[in-house]
């Protein structure tokens, strides 16, 4: 016959037959309890379930301070009484979603750009609208360079501000700056947009961010 390894019970057979032998000795026997089917619990088990993971949505697993607009900052100080108190000072919390900030009313329509469309050939919106492109700027970007313009100068290259001399198509300030663009600043679109587009590139990055800085100053 071959070898075979002697059964070892486990630590739950041996403490129930511990248990049995003692019941045994005092003549009593285990209490038999009726065997409940499996798939009478599955139901009450499913129930259970999907009531633990609705009240997991229905209530956030964040609340307080952390979810809330705001929060306050307990300190504790000494009165000159001799009793100690709370000192609680409100907090401003700011959000912002996907790195963006979030705002609203306003501010949204402040930031609103239409759509510029497509620029009529041989015009100066169209000579814009193609540095826009070799710059990279989409057509938001191309959108926003004409609202500011607009706002500036309604795209007139003549255009000049009284008060401060401001000139040209991007209200160069002084107008002679253009001139780095041409000898001819003063009567060509196409010199004033060339240094307008280049000044907008490396000041603000883009038209858009140019713009929202005169939303809010007034100027670019």
């Amino acid at each position: 016959m071959g070898r075979h390894e002697a059964y070892q019970p486990t630590l739950t057979e041996k403490t129930n037959q511990a248990f049995d032998d003692w019941l045994g000795r005092k003549n009593l026997s285990r209490p038999r309890l009726p065997r409940i089917p499996k798939r009478i619990l599955n139901p009450v088990t499913a129930f259970f379930f999907v009531m633990c993971m609705v009240f997991v949505t229905a209530v956030d697993p964040y609340c307080g301070n952390l979810a809330a607009a705001y929060a306050a900052d307990f300190t504790l100080s000494n009165d000159p009484n001799g009793q100690l108190l709370d000192e609680v000072t409100p907090v401003e919390v700011s959000f912002a979603r996907g790195g963006f900030n979030i705002i609203g009313g306003a501010e949204f329509a402040n930031l609103y750009v239409a759509d510029a469309g497509v620029p009529d050939p041989g015009s100066a919106k169209e000579f814009a609208y193609k540095l826009a492109g070799q710059l990279g700027w989409g057509q938001d970007q191309y959108s926003c360079l004409v609202k500011l313009w607009e706002r500036e100068s309604n795209w007139r290259l003549n255009a000049m501000n009284k008060s401060s001399g401001a000139y040209g198509i991007p209200q160069a300030l002084p107008g002679s700056k253009m001139a780095s663009e041409g000898t001819d600043w003063m009567t060509n679109a196409q010199t004033q947009i060339r240094w307008g587009v280049k000044y907008i590139n490396g000041r603000y990055k883009n038209p858009c961010t140019a713009l929202l800085h005169s939303n809010v100053k007034g100027w670019y």
